[in-house]
């Protein structure tokens, strides 16, 4: 059934595929308009016929490779001048499984001009147009490995670690100038994800897949519910309350002026 309440337009980088084509179709049945970011304009058009055919959401289409300056610059000119978008959820990314050692460097930088930079100028290019009007929000999809970096590529998990870092803090930067952030922690997910990195899903324990459909909804549930991170594989949520809680009791005793005792040479 379509939504109708309008709750403005979310732009979705990584949307032709995958996690960021699920998200657009969700967002659109809450109630979203969209403008969906990609590099296959003829995937993104297939996928916005048929969300505004299903939602009659208006839903157009901007093909950019944000790896591309250029690319990258004009979304950002979009984001800084479109008052009518409400929410950028910042999907789009690349990732591996093969080891550090044996991958290539080239293309670790380019994970990192991706997953990191992009996501980071297209914040800033949001941000601002959002404290002036005292509301937005913006979605930050990171990765289980943002917290658990041995389970696959290293660089893969530290790009993913700054997605979570700079997610908290956003949230602490502006959530009192009205701004919602959330970081999505997903853990393995059904997508093209695998297939690309070399690794068929069909070779995953299906115990520990989940489909992108039953990712997307449990994440809008936490963003509705307001939750800054959300884990939609895990189960028991007082483990990360207790990681949350041991984290921020640590950060008050990070820095002092003499080393701890441990460190001291005997005499």
């Amino acid at each position: 059934m379509t939504q109708q309440v309008h709750r403005g337009t979310a732009l979705v980088t990584g949307a032709s595929s995958g996690i960021g084509a699920v998200y657009a179709e969700q967002l659109a049945r809450r109630g979203y308009d969209l403008v969906l970011v990609a590099r296959n304009r003829e995937r993104l058009a297939t996928l916005a016929e048929r969300i505004t055919s299903e939602t009659r959401r208006a839903v157009e289409v901007l093909a950019a490779d944000l790896n591309d300056r250029d690319d990258l610059a004009t979304v950002e000119t979009r984001l800084r001048d479109d008052r009518g978008i409400t929410l950028l959820v910042n999907n789009a990314g690349i990732g591996t499984h093969t080891p550090l050692v044996e991958s290539d460097v080239e293309h670790m930088t380019r994970m990192i001009d991706l997953n990191v930079t992009a996501l980071t100028r297209l914040t800033y290019a949001a941000v601002p147009s959002f404290v002036a009007r005292g509301q937005g929000a913006i979605v930050n999809i990171a990765s289980i490995v943002s917290i658990a970096p041995e389970i696959l590529n290293g660089v893969y998990g530290g790009t993913k670690a700054f997605v979570l870092a700079f997610s908290h803090s956003l949230h602490h930067e502006l959530a009192a100038k009205g701004i919602r952030v959330q970081a999505v922690l997903p853990g393995a997910t059904a997508t093209e994800f695998w297939e690309t990195g070399g690794l068929p899903i069909e070779h995953l324990d299906s115990a520990i897949v989940m489909s992108a459909p039953d990712m997307v909804s449990a994440a809008l549930t936490g963003f509705e519910r307001g939750e800054t991170v959300t884990i939609p594989s895990l189960h028991d949520v007082e483990q990360w309350n207790a990681f949350e809680t041991a984290r921020r009791a640590m950060s008050a005793h990070l820095s002092t002026n003499t080393p701890a005792p441990r460190y001291r040479v005997a005499q």
